[in-house]
């Protein structure tokens, strides 16, 4: 069962979900509320050799594998100014909701987040095959972004991102999520 506005902001004020900073008014549609983007990206490093780009080839199957090894070997983290990011045509970057979001097991809900209609009419998807947030989730959530458009298209901190759908889940779960995203944030170049 997919709650409405009216729901979600009963669900905020019961502590059955948390999103920090609470959302303005204007970001409720009918079934769900808007989360914005954050300022911290991140994007795949190009890698050069003598006979020009060398590809990085990663293996999630393997046993052992975890994300953050790769990522902080082989992506760069940028910070955007006032001006965004531009993302280039075919292009992929990771990005964050300048929201955290808290789905405490007790609360039983579970999410999805979407995209909005002004990124995808652009070109612009926000996740690749990764849109549930499980029950139990704490943290920054975080965006697959990618330009299927031949044009580039600026993103910019603070828009309107991605829509979260809140849904109830039938009974509480054993655990909450504990996967390699567990408390995820974006994280700042120091």
């Amino acid at each position: 069962m997919i709650l409405t506005d009216r729901e979600i902001q009963v669900a905020l004020r019961a502590n059955q979900i948390a999103i920090d900073p609470r959302p303005e008014p204007d970001a409720y549609s009918s079934t769900s509320v808007d989360l914005t983007l954050s300022d911290v990206f991140r994007i795949w490093k190009q890698r050069a050799d003598v006979n020009g780009i060398e590809p990085v080839v990663v293996s999630p199957g393997v046993a052992g594998f975890k994300f953050d090894d790769v990522a902080n070997e082989h992506l760069d983290t940028i910070v955007a100014g006032n001006q965004g990011h531009v993302i280039e045509p075919n292009a992929f970057v990771l990005g964050w909701t300048r929201e955290r979001v808290s789905l405490p097991i007790e609360g039983r809900l579970a999410a999805r987040v979407e995209g909005k209609s002004s990124l995808a009419r652009c070109g612009v998807g926000v996740h690749v095959t990764a849109p549930t947030i499980h029950a139990g989730f704490v943290g920054q959530i975080q965006l697959e972004i990618f330009n299927h458009s031949t044009v580039r298209v600026r993103l910019l901190p603070g828009m309107k991102v991605c829509q979260l759908i809140l849904e109830a889940t039938l009974g509480t779960p054993d655990k909450g999520y504990r996967g390699m995203f567990a408390g995820q944030t974006a994280r700042k170049k120091e």
